[in-house]
């Protein structure tokens, strides 16, 4: 998979800033709920299972409209571990406790024992859908695209599929 994930994310989240955010500042700083989210998975690459991921993400208690500052990291079974900081963004899907929630976060890469990914500089773009309890705990299903957006000569791309659970700290 090319670019489609960034381009998704950055299409919703410019699209729920027009909607939600603009009239009081497009950009403006905003409070956002702080989240401590784990996530396990299947790693897949050159669309073969290679194993499987523990992924954490931390998101921070401020925002710019739509976009939540975030730092990641994340180890897989074959030793390899990534870590980044970007942003995410959530939208809330017809009042029904649904969010579709997206990422893109730039971050280092070391390949442990596992593929060469044809650089450190690794892109994560990420997607998922979630559904929120009363107490805002959130679990939900994510699709995440890693590659280093052909900055290199060498690009394979990974993919990851998980399960993720998100609890708020307000």
């Amino acid at each position: 998979m090319d670019g489609t994930l960034a381009i998704i994310y950055l299409v919703t989240a410019l699209t729920e800033m027009g909607y939600t955010h603009c009239p009081s500042g497009c950009l403006a700083v905003r409070d956002a709920t702080p989240r401590l989210s784990l996530q396990a998975g299947a790693v897949e690459f050159q669309e073969r299972r290679a194993g499987e991921e523990v992924y954490l993400e931390y998101a921070l208690p401020a925002a710019r409209g739509p976009f939540q500052p975030v730092t990641a990291v994340s180890v897989t079974s074959d030793e390899s571990t990534w870590v980044g900081f970007g942003l995410r963004s959530e939208v809330p899907l017809w009042g029904t406790g649904l969010y579709y929630e997206g990422s893109l976060i730039p971050g280092y890469y070391d390949p442990g024992n596992g593929p060469d990914l044809g650089g450190q500089l690794q892109f994560r773009g990420s997607f998922g859908v979630a559904y929120a309890f009363e107490n805002d705990i959130r679990i939900g299903l994510y699709y995440d695209h890693r590659s280093n957006s052909d900055t290199q000569d060498i690009n394979p791309g990974l993919e990851t599929y998980g399960l993720r659970v998100s609890i708020p700290f307000d």
